[in-house]
């Protein structure tokens, strides 16, 4: 039997890293993955591919709409290769998980693939090809999450989908219709639509994104109903069914009344839940919440001590990033080490185009927790570099402590933010003032100056360029 320092179950972003720091760490390392490819969700049916085909469909949408008036002229009509663009999403995706493969292997992590369950708390069985034990002093829980569904809806994987089908259709919706509008529903409901799908988004709250600031919520609605996306928002969905290539969506809206949605395709994106399957948590004395999710303490310590779990499988919310800094948390606590995973300062981001990226506290969570704040916005429609590429629909928000002026949250939709908000986490975390940034000097012409601009309106309400 093959002894282990550490053995990860699950080989997603949480999973792969947290293996990777303890073996930098000098711990015998193992990971567990059930499927054949390493990478977990994310690389696999989640953040990776959707990218792909985000990136691939903008390309399409901007030759069709906005080559023209840049000057480009291309002969012909300019049509979609569905099957191409798929084949070249699976590429991307396979390159990522033989690159995480390639990692293991110069980290001299043995991998093992089959589902892992625990017998006690420190022997896990390995049910692959062979059926095989090892002994592990610690574990690391990385199992992720599921696409969540509603009780009375049955997912068939053709026709009423979750985000993994939607990944790998055969062929362009004529009208897809979204059960919730959240980040995953609304970056593939603007992939398809962007391919010449009707799109509507039936969600159950009054706003879209409801976790993130209402300004943006409202700003990105704007631009998706401009783009030709339909919501219909405080409808609450009651019945799918669906009649050979035909899905019918019932559902009350705020007044109570009965609505009904056709369309061909329905993809269901009402969340996601821990995922626990296979693992025997039980045989190891671990506790699991009602909600599915594993307990852990500060240290993500289970109730068992030498067991540990990360990322979707815990509490918090569910990013790849959030679980990369938490395995390599626990990796460092193994070798014991004092690391630290600031929650408040993880950044959210949506991927659509524009696209959306917000980091600390929201307006709404401000005013309920009675925080006196201060806020300035910028649109973006008044940047040099927004008019040069097109690219002028977005604002950023800075909120800022009104006495000491630290600054508390930071949210902003437009060109390039999900790389811009890295800047306001290093201000943030450095604990920044909205003055501090707006003394900062910011490349011109660039989005960034959005920022420069906003922390000055919320500094002393002196946007320079408004």
């Amino acid at each position: 039997m093959s002894k282990y320092d550490v053995a990860v179950i699950g080989s997603g972003p949480g999973g792969y890293v947290a293996a990777i720091r303890c073996a930098q760490l000098g711990m015998k390392t193992a990971i567990i993955e059930k499927y054949n490819t390493l990478g977990g969700t994310c690389l696999n049916v989640g953040c990776i591919p959707s990218k792909a085909l985000l990136d691939s469909s903008h390309h399409y949408d901007d030759a069709i709409k906005h080559f023209e008036e840049h000057g480009i002229e291309i002969p012909g009509d300019i049509k979609i290769n569905f099957e191409k663009m798929i084949a070249r999403k699976k590429k991307v995706v396979d390159q990522t998980c033989d690159g995480v493969a390639y990692l293991m292997k110069k980290n001299e992590i043995d991998v093992y693939t089959g589902v892992g369950s625990f017998e006690d708390a420190t022997h896990i069985k390995i049910e692959g090809d062979k059926s095989q034990t090892i002994e592990a002093k610690h574990t690391i829980i990385a199992t992720g999450s599921k696409p969540a569904t509603l009780p009375f809806i049955t997912v068939d994987k053709e026709r009423i989908i979750t985000s993994t089908e939607a990944l790998s259709l055969k062929e362009i919706p004529k009208h897809m219709i979204v059960i919730g509008g959240g980040v995953i529903g609304l970056e593939l409901g603007q992939v398809y639509r962007r391919l010449g799908a009707e799109v509507s988004v039936i969600e159950y709250m009054d706003r879209i994104t409801p976790a993130m600031d209402k300004a943006l919520s409202k700003e990105l609605m704007k631009v998706l109903k401009k783009q030709g996306i339909k919501f219909h928002l405080s409808h609450a969905v009651n019945k799918v069914e669906r009649d050979g290539d035909k899905v019918t969506i019932t559902a009350k809206d705020k007044k109570d009344n009965e609505v009904t949605f056709e369309g061909d395709y329905c993809l269901v994106s009402v969340g996601r839940r821990p995922f626990t399957d296979g693992l025997n948590a039980t045989a190891a004395g671990i506790q699991v919440n009602e909600k599915g999710q594993i307990e852990v303490n500060e240290h993500l310590q289970t109730n068992v001590s030498n067991i540990y779990a990360i990322g979707d499988v815990v509490k918090g919310i569910m990013l790849a990033h959030k679980a990369e800094e938490e395995g390599v948390f626990v990796a460092e606590t193994l070798a014991g080490q004092k690391p630290h995973v600031n929650y408040n300062l993880i950044p959210n981001v949506i991927y659509t185009w524009p696209e959306v990226a917000s980091v600390g506290k929201t307006e709404e969570e401000l005013k309920e927790a009675g925080v006196e704040y201060k806020a300035g916005s910028f649109p973006m429609r008044a940047l040099g570099r927004s008019r040069a590429s097109g690219d002028t629909d977005g604002l950023v928000k800075i909120l800022a402590d009104k006495n000491t002026d630290e600054v508390l949250g930071v949210h902003m939709i437009g060109a390039r933010v999900a790389d811009l908000i890295a800047e306001a986490v290093t201000a943030m975390e450095y604990r920044a003032s909205a003055e501090d940034i707006a003394r900062m000097s910011h490349a011109h012409p660039t989005y960034a100056e959005a920022v420069k601009e906003a922390a000055l309106a919320a500094t002393d309400d002196r946007p320079l360029h408004v």
